[in-house]
């Protein structure tokens, strides 16, 4: 069988948007899976996902199942086969990525610089400049608000919503900038 130009360019979506979701520490057939589910007119069977994508089907299987515990992916009908929509709220599942990840990395930098700080200044003597330590403590705690920001956001749903929200974002950050 030779695919289409847009079945070519399809799979190129749903390949790229799998390596985005590998760098985001989860597996690629997860974003090759959904965008497929997600730019599909209708519902699409588990067999369908795995022949338009050249997998095996325990392998959609596993991904399916993972994305559907992540609320990501949801079943359009009943019964074990019934075919799969995609979840397109997907901030939630960002939100638990940042949580547990840059949160907790920032956490740590951000305990691990105290504690430095502290030393450097019990040790004056010592090569450690405090007031150094104290700036990139400053832009730990900057680093980590922001990110709590951005966890306890609740980015709407809809594209429309969405486009709103970003720009209503971008004023934000421009009005910030020109504060500073």
């Amino acid at each position: 069988m030779n695919p289409s130009s847009l079945d070519r360019r399809v799979l190129a979506a749903c390949d790229a948007a799998g390596a985005f979701i590998e760098y985001w520490g989860f597996k690629a057939i997860h974003g090759r899976v959904w965008t497929l589910v997600a730019i599909s007119r209708a519902p699409l069977s588990q067999t369908e996902v795995a022949e338009r994508l050249g997998v095996s089907r325990s392998l959609v299987s596993q991904a399916v199942a993972d994305l559907e515990s992540r609320g990501l992916l949801r079943q359009a009908g009943e019964g074990r086969k019934a075919p799969l929509q995609a979840v397109w709220d997907v901030w939630p599942v960002i939100a638990d990525v940042l949580r547990k990840r840059e949160w907790q990395m920032l956490d740590e930098a951000r305990l691990s610089l105290e504690a430095a700080l502290e030393e450097a200044e019990l040790s004056p003597a010592g090569d450690i400049d405090p007031g150094r330590v104290r700036v990139l403590l400053s832009m730990t705690e900057i680093a980590q608000t922001f990110v709590g920001v951005l966890i306890a956001l609740r980015v709407p749903a809809s594209v429309e919503k969405v486009a709103d929200w970003m720009g209503r974002a971008r004023l934000l950050v421009q009005t910030l900038r020109g504060v500073g």
